[in-house]
Formats: structure tokens, sequence, C-alpha cells
């Protein structure tokens, strides 16, 4: 029988790589919601193509726009926040959660709630909102599957072992197009550089945040939360061929690695098939085209996102939430020219040294700690010297 399958943020790179899998593999998929921003064309051609039972634009000023491109067919518009946690609880059997920022909190609490599999792909949900997150999922029984590169190759090695075995959990990373500049060069580095990265195809704030490591720092937190092994056996690791998309150290001295092509319908691919495989269009590796894999220890002095990060984790309650937000707004003023690129992190590590808010309990908590921290990040943003 066909599975069920909601996506939610169809019109992103990761829904558009989902759907590729599902346009693939069309007889073994139905399309219940497909969700987006404000790109009612665009949605409402994918929901004609793949027959989706409802269509949501979280822009209620697009719903007219996507009613008359669905119009002929038995396929439901609906538009605002309301009804993107509606379609998220439409119970398919799998929900691809990746509306990005805190408007997909709500609608990834929802398919959590209604205990289902959700192939996680939104940061903030572990980032920002990561213990009422995980307590949710425990409480109904949900299913979470990651599907950042970096954590399902995790997830991958540790199937069929058990937590307690681990001794280590190293998450790789690029390091970036700037993994090699001095900091005299970072300080002159522009939004152009600094969204052209050197093996993922990624839209400008990914590729800004993987430049400041920050993106590392944000899956570190992540990691956290998935795989609670402690911080003290999370580590990171340069890795500048992003072949080895992660690994697990194990107590008797073996390491497990994932190894696949830096595209991310692998990632997406094991989370729809899980427990099982599925076929990917991807080429295979060829290693010994490749030639070698370099590995190296991440420099915090040029780089102290990660610092933050780990920081933010022990810290606990608000830090994270403040982290990720602070830097959204620090990342934002960066790509508009008002601030330098170095000045990122230092504006991030400036709000947190400033925030005192308490730890959230709830949705509503993660969602004010977010808009404070925006608040303070704004204050101190400073014009380019």
């Amino acid at each position: 029988m066909a599975r069920s399958i909601s996506v939610l943020g169809a019109t992103g790179s990761i829904g558009a790589s989902t759907l590729d899998l599902i346009r693939r593999n069309r007889n073994d998929w139905r399309v219940v919601a497909l969700t987006a921003n404000g790109d009612a064309e665009g949605l409402a051609r994918l929901a004609r193509e793949f027959g989706a039972e409802v269509a949501v634009v979280a822009d209620e000023g697009a719903l007219p726009a996507l009613r008359e491109a669905l119009d002929g067919t038995s396929i439901h518009a609906a538009a605002g926040s309301a009804a993107l946690i509606e379609a998220a609880s439409r119970g398919a059997d799998i929900t691809v959660a990746a509306i990005v920022g805190c408007a997909g909190l709500a609608p990834t609490m929802a398919a959590i709630e209604r205990g289902g599999v959700i192939a996680l792909a939104n940061k903030e949900a572990l980032v920002s909102a990561g213990d009422v997150m995980t307590a949710a999922v425990a409480r109904h029984g949900a299913t979470l599957l990651p599907v950042d590169s970096e954590h399902n190759a995790i997830f991958q090695c540790l199937a069929g072992n058990s937590l307690e075995h681990v001794q280590a959990i190293t998450l790789t990373a690029s390091g970036g197009p700037f993994r090699d500049w001095t900091l005299e060069q970072l300080q002159r580095a522009t939004p152009a550089e600094a969204v052209k990265h050197p093996n993922w195809s990624m839209g400008a704030k990914i590729s800004v945040d993987s430049a400041t490591m920050m993106n590392k720092g944000l899956e570190f937190i992540e990691a956290f939360h998935l795989f609670p092994v402690g911080v003290e056996r999370l580590r990171i690791i340069v890795h500048p061929q992003s072949i080895v998309h992660s690994m697990v150290e194990y107590r008797d001295g073996s390491t497990l690695a994932q190894l696949g092509p830096s595209d991310m319908r692998v990632p997406i691919a094991s989370a729809l098939a899980w427990p099982e495989r599925m076929d990917t269009p991807c080429a295979p590796l060829d290693l010994a085209a490749i030639g070698q894999l370099t590995f190296r220890t991440p420099d915090e002095i040029r780089f102290p996102a990660t610092r933050l990060a780990r920081n933010a984790v022990i810290e606990g309650g608000a830090a994270p939430a403040t982290m990720n937000a602070a830097n959204e707004i620090a990342v934002a003023a960066f790509l508009d020219g008002q601030i330098a690129f170095t000045r990122i992190v230092q504006s991030v590590e400036d709000v947190l040294s400033r925030s005192a808010m308490p730890a959230p309990t709830c949705l509503d908590d993660v969602i004010a700690i977010d808009a404070e921290a925006r608040a303070r990040a704004r204050e101190l943003m400073e014009p380019v010297r």
C-alpha cells in the first residue's frame, strides 16, 4: 500500500528534494498536505502534480492567489498559522518538517502530538525548543528521524547499537569557504564570498552559517538532544571533502562512519524509507577519484561559534534559543552590508551575555525568548566602519 506523507515547507530546498524522490517513486506515496510560506503559484503547481489533499500558505495574503491557481481541483486551499497546524495534524504516515524558523515550531509540535513519524529538518525545533520538543516526543510516542546530513549519518551509524556503548559522536564540518582564511581576511569577507559554499548548494543564510561555523554549533545542540550521550562525548571535526558526514566511536575502539555524496536526497531518502532503503538518483562515491579524505581540529579562535554553542548547551535554559535568534538577526545584517563578517558571532555573544530570560517550558516561552533576543540583537547591530 502507498504510504501517506505531508511536506511542511514544500517549496524550499528540502521540500524540493523530498518531492523529487516521491516523483521518482510515485506509486509508493499518497500526498496529504503540502505547505509553503507565500509562493502560491509554486505550491499550487506541486499540489496539482502530486494530487495533494490540502495546500496551505502561511501568508494569508497569498490565499486568493492559491485558490485561483487551484480552481477546478478538489484540493482544499487554506492559509495562516492555524491552517498550518491543521495540515500537520492530518495524521500522515510521515511528516517532513522543513518550515524554516520559529514559524515551523507549532506545526512540528502538532505532528509530534499525533504520535507519528516526523522527518525533522527544522533546526529551531531542537535548537530553540529542544527540551520542550523531546518531552513531547516521549509523551506522545512519536518518532523523530533526522534529515540533516550529519544527524542522519549518526542515526545510521547507531542502528542496532545502544547509546551505552558509545564513546564519542563526531560531527563533521566542511569548514565553509573561509576555512583557510586568516582573521584579517575574515574581517574583509563579503556576503558574495560567504554564500559560495565549496561543497553544498544551500540558501544564503545557511551558507553564511557554514562560513562562520555557526551551522555546526547549531547542529551540536541538535545532536545533544537527538543522541543524549552528554556534552563531553560530542565532538566536531573539520573535514573539507564533505564525504564522511559524521562518525560514531564505540567503547571497543570501533568507529563507524557514514559516507555519501553531498546531496540532501541521500539523508532524506534514509528518513523516507526507514527502516528500509530506497533508490536515489545520486551517483555512488568513487573513492579512487576522490583520492584522499582529510581531517583537522576546528580553530575556535577564528571561528568561535562552536564554542558559543557548546557553552549554550551547558548553560541550558534560554541560551540556545537566544543564540539562534541573535544569529539570524546578525546574519541578515551582514547580508545587508550593515556589519562585518567577524561581527556576526561577536554580536551573538554580546546578546547571550545580556540575556536573563528564564528557561522555556512551552512553545510560547520559546517564542518569547526568540522575540527578546531578536530585539536585543537589533539594538546591538553596528554599521561597517
